[in-house]
């Protein structure tokens, strides 16, 4: 009874390292027969060897600055709009094609858009004064294939 306990603990350990996570060096090292039931040869991967297997692109580092936070109007994608009321997908439309074309250099530049009428200009002032917008240069990461009109919906 004791030797099946034993056994049911080493399994459970087993699978916990197993879920864990461990290397391949660490699961492949060879171990004599002396340390086959100690675990003092094996080592988990450290957290900053994590850090430096993390990969970032240009797109990933832009998410986490302001951008990520906050609506970009030269970058976003028009299906960020849909969580604000009255934007999506007219007035986000709009706000992508005008930025497409003249892109912005501030926020209050959304207000120059023509052909808007005045409640789109209530609305978009109101996000302005909540600082929901930011206004960052163009950049090709997201606005490549001009796939920020696409809303996903098919």
């Amino acid at each position: 009874m004791r030797k099946l306990r034993h056994l049911a603990v080493l399994c459970l350990l087993v699978l916990s390292l197993g879920c864990l996570g461990l290397s391949q060096s660490a699961i492949a090292s060879p171990m004599s027969s002396a340390d086959t039931f100690s675990l003092n040869n094996l080592t988990l991967p450290s957290s900053t060897a994590l850090i430096a297997r993390s990969r970032s692109n240009e797109a990933d580092r832009k998410l986490s600055t302001e951008f990520g936070e906050k609506i970009d109007l030269n970058n976003t994608h028009v299906r960020k709009f849909r969580h604000y009321r009255g934007f999506y997908p007219n007035l986000a439309s709009k706000i992508i094609q005008e930025g497409k074309i003249h892109p912005y250099k501030s926020v209050e530049d959304v207000l120059k858009i023509p052909g808007l009428s005045e409640r789109q200009k209530k609305l978009l002032q109101a996000q302005i004064d909540e600082g929901t917008f930011t206004a960052t240069p163009r950049s090709e990461v997201y606005n490549a294939g001009d796939d920020r009109y696409n809303p996903g919906v098919y």
